[in-house]
């Protein structure tokens, strides 16, 4: 049998190796506790399972590329109550399935093919695997410490056709200033290239608001992904949007029926809920904070660093040895999974319950 040559030269999905482990331990009988995968264990809240209820009908029709007007509305109301910027509904906005397969797709609708596609490193791995099925070519673009995990705007890939950003950062919870986005823009109106940013952590953040690319000055070459599966904890909803110019939304809807990833209706209409509330995203973000109370003290008790880690679910830490933890039942992702510059660092995603993370901490007292 043939398979894809692309397919076949791709190693196992990262998360996939930290599932497959969890099961191995759990069917040995091992108390686990998984801070690898970043799966929100936070309860959607009542108000949206509620509306997705409320909204299941007798018979449910093929979705719409376009996504529910309504949908597109609230997530443009958002973005201008969130960000201060005005966003058309219905020709800079679509839903779609997450953010994960329209991340994935972006270089397939984008004239990529032959291309750059660049990244920073440490990387969520879609972008590259997305870029490498839409025939493009990959480069990454180092994100250096002592940047601040900013990517160095003067070591951009010659022949770029769209350069990912993605601030918050996963995996290192670095943020960006607006000035990048401000450059970035400069860049890719002088070099012709699009800039896709995932912006699926501006809502998890301690200290002070991110910012969003949607605010530079000129985002006549800004793609932005957003996405309820962090901000919400509707990660198995699989709701988000892209908000872009028009002639790029227009691609994605002429896209979008081929492959078939619209919402669901019943989840769009649980999506206009979420977006239309912010009380119960202050209250996961007490949660989180709560579980950062727990666990910083402990990781720190031990020597290790914890760099960067000022928004997002996860803390990026120097010094555990990840097999390490695994013999004691706690589950980490090793900061290689994330790319050849994450060889030394761990990152510990805060998905396990508050009652977790102490336990967590007893054991990592008792190292």
């Amino acid at each position: 049998m043939s398979i894809n040559p692309t397919l076949a030269e791709m190693a196992t999905y990262p998360f996939v190796r930290l599932e497959e482990k969890r099961r191995e331990l759990t069917a040995a009988g091992v108390d686990v506790i998984d801070f690898g995968k970043g799966d929100p264990n936070e309860p959607t809240d009542p108000m949206i399972r509620q509306a997705l209820i409320d909204a299941v009908p007798e018979r449910s029709p093929y979705p719409l590329a376009a996504g529910l007007p309504v949908l597109r509305e609230a997530a443009a109301r958002w973005c201008g109550t969130r960000f201060g910027v005005e966003v058309d509904p219905d020709t800079e906005l679509v839903p779609t399935y997450g953010s994960k397969e329209a991340i994935f797709s972006l270089a397939e609708v984008l004239a990529t093919s032959g291309r750059v596609v660049a990244y920073g490193e440490p990387a969520y791995p879609v972008y590259e695997r997305g870029a490498r099925f839409a025939g493009a070519r990959v480069a990454t673009v180092p994100l250096l410490r002592e940047n601040g995990f900013l990517p160095d705007l003067d070591a951009l890939p010659d022949d770029l056709a769209l350069l990912w950003v993605n601030y918050p950062h996963n995996p290192t919870g670095a943020p960006a200033p607006l000035e990048l986005y401000e450059r970035l823009t400069e860049l890719a109106r002088e070099r012709d290239f699009w800039i896709a940013s995932d912006e699926a952590y501006t809502e998890l953040w301690f200290d002070e608001p991110p910012v969003s690319a949607l605010q530079a000055s000129d985002r006549s070459r800004v793609i932005v992904f957003q996405t309820l599966s962090k901000r919400s904890s509707m990660t198995g909803y699989r709701s988000g949007f892209v908000a872009a110019p028009a002639e790029v939304i227009a691609a994605l809807k002429a896209y979008r029926p081929t492959v078939g990833t619209a919402p669901q209706e019943f989840v769009q209409r649980a999506s206009v809920v979420a977006w239309s509330d912010e009380r119960h995203v202050e209250e996961t973000r007490a949660r989180y904070a709560a579980k950062r109370d727990v666990m910083i003290p402990a990781i720190e008790k031990l020597g290790w660093e914890i760099v960067a880690s000022q928004a997002t679910m996860y803390l990026w830490v120097v010094g555990p040895d990840p097999d390490a933890l695994l013999a004691r039942g706690i589950i980490v992702s090793p900061g290689e999974m994330f790319g050849p510059s994450g060889k030394g660092y761990v990152r510990f995603a805060l998905v396990p319950t508050l009652d977790e993370c102490r336990r967590a901490a007893e054991i990592l007292a008792s190292l």
